[in-house]
């Protein structure tokens, strides 16, 4: 069942928020394959998050990790050919896959690990200093202090000294 939600009505009075919208379009989107490779993903502190993806029978040369414009990219292509093997079963899927995960603002890919068919993606979140909240110390006395006033005063004490 799809429900298709129209969002152009919010486009006119919202400025800024094109990424939200555009990522609420594309989840109201069914994607085929969505749901493979399978993968958890969990918070392991404040900042801190994991992405582990079951990838058996992919080889760290055949997988690509990209990170642009807040989001990771994940690929996986076999390179070579199975055909000269002869399967009885066939269970371990090494069909190509693409997932794509949409990341929070100022979060980085730290590292990645593949060992025993899980493919593990530190991230951590690493907000700027300038972009960090900063305590504003609050002073009392006889007024504010500002640069434009203390030019001021020091004019009009230079004045009277001549």
């Amino acid at each position: 069942m799809r429900t298709a939600f129209d969002f152009s009505p919010l486009y006119r009075s919202t400025v800024g928020f094109d990424r939200l919208f555009d990522m609420l379009d594309q989840s109201t989107q069914v994607e085929s394959m969505a749901n493979w490779p399978p993968y958890n993903i969990e918070k392991l502190g404040e900042d801190q998050y994991l992405i582990t993806m079951a990838v058996a029978g992919f080889s760290p040369e055949e997988i690509e990790l990209t990170q642009k414009e807040g989001q990771l990219l994940v690929i996986g292509q076999k390179k070579g050919s199975d055909e000269s093997k002869q399967y009885l079963h066939r269970g371990i899927a090494t069909r190509a896959f693409k997932q794509i995960f949409n990341l929070a603002d100022h979060v980085k890919v730290v590292g990645a690990n593949l060992e025993n068919g899980l493919l593990s993606v530190e991230l951590k979140r690493e907000v700027p200093e300038a972009l960090k909240p900063r305590r504003i110390e609050i002073n009392s006395g006889n007024g504010m202090k500002s640069l434009g006033q203390d030019n001021q005063r020091a004019q009009i004490e230079h004045g009277k000294a001549a």
